[in-house]
């Protein structure tokens, strides 16, 4: 049962890349990120009410729950909006490639936080993620400085998306770090996601303030509804719910890697929904970040 869940993780998560990417017009006011933030907290909210009344509702505590929105700071905040922005820069394709960069952060953390030990495993897995990184960005990085801009015209720029990428994966990575630390506390995954999505939205709101692309993203949400970007919100927090309820029946490991099929579901889907191309470098990313992941867990 836990294989299935964790395949039906890796589905939402692949079909919520193509339906962001249907969403999200390169440059558009709205990539769908602050909404998914909402709709995470609703599902993850209406979840932990349910299992509450049908079992009980874990104790909680003070220090618990302010583990659990300091991890929503990373994983909700920092995580999900540069995901959003990668997809939107790179393609579902891409995109997913680049988020194999996620264990390779965490076990670096874990080292250098927690004192974890190196394996030889753990060591290939990570070179193998990192080298599928290198694939992709090597040819963007090609393919700029290749392109002499002609005299007079706008000058080549390297694609944000993948510093987006990776910076996401780092915050996911940091916010997985500390919601450890807050379910070790308070043992409720779904109360978890509901509080760190609601930080997240709550910080997002607030960097409006001060910044006119958060502040349009925030008013388009309610002024101009997108559909997809619906569509990615959902499959986004049913996504997430599935993953925990994975690891409730399943280990860590076995959950880990068959949602790490996200980037080859992603690839079929792109194929078949929006006609993106299957490059080389492309199949080759995918396939090192997968192996490179099944060592790392």
């Amino acid at each position: 049962m836990g294989e299935v869940l964790a395949l039906a993780s890796a589905l939402c998560f692949g079909a919520a890349n193509i339906t962001i990417v249907r969403g999200a017009g390169r440059g558009a006011d709205d990539n769908g990120a602050f909404l998914s933030l909402l709709l995470t907290a609703g599902i993850s909210a209406i979840v932990w009410l349910t299992a509450g009344a049908m079992h009980g509702f874990p104790a909680v505590t003070v220090r618990g729950f302010l583990w659990l929105a300091a991890a929503g700071v990373f994983t909700a905040f920092v995580g999900r909006v540069f995901v959003y922005a990668s997809i939107e820069h790179l393609g579902a394709m891409r995109a997913a490639a680049v988020k194999r960069l996620n264990p390779v952060f965490a076990v670096l953390l874990g080292i250098g936080v927690l004192g974890e030990a190196v394996t030889a495993d753990m060591a290939w897995g990570a070179a193998l993620i990192l080298a599928s990184f290198a694939v992709l960005v090597l040819a963007q990085w090609r393919s700029v400085a290749g392109a002499e801009p002609m005299s007079g015209g706008p000058r080549h720029r390297p694609n944000l998306g993948y510093l987006y990428g990776a910076v996401s994966a780092l915050g996911y990575a940091i916010g997985y770090l500390i919601r450890k630390s807050g379910l070790q506390e308070t043992p409720d995954p779904f109360l978890g996601a509901m509080v760190g999505t609601l930080v997240g939205a709550m910080l997002f709101v607030g960097a409006g303030r001060f910044n006119a692309g958060y502040r349009r993203a925030v008013q388009a949400t309610f002024r101009r509804p997108n559909p997809w970007l619906y569509a990615a919100g959902v499959l986004s927090s049913l996504g997430q719910i599935l993953y925990f309820a994975a690891l409730n029946v399943s280990t860590l490991s076995k959950a880990a890697l068959l949602v790490s099929m996200e980037v080859f579901f992603t690839i079929v889907l792109s194929q078949l929904f929006l006609g993106e191309r299957l490059t080389w470098r492309v199949a080759v990313a995918a396939l090192l970040g997968f192996v490179g992941t099944a060592l790392l867990v």
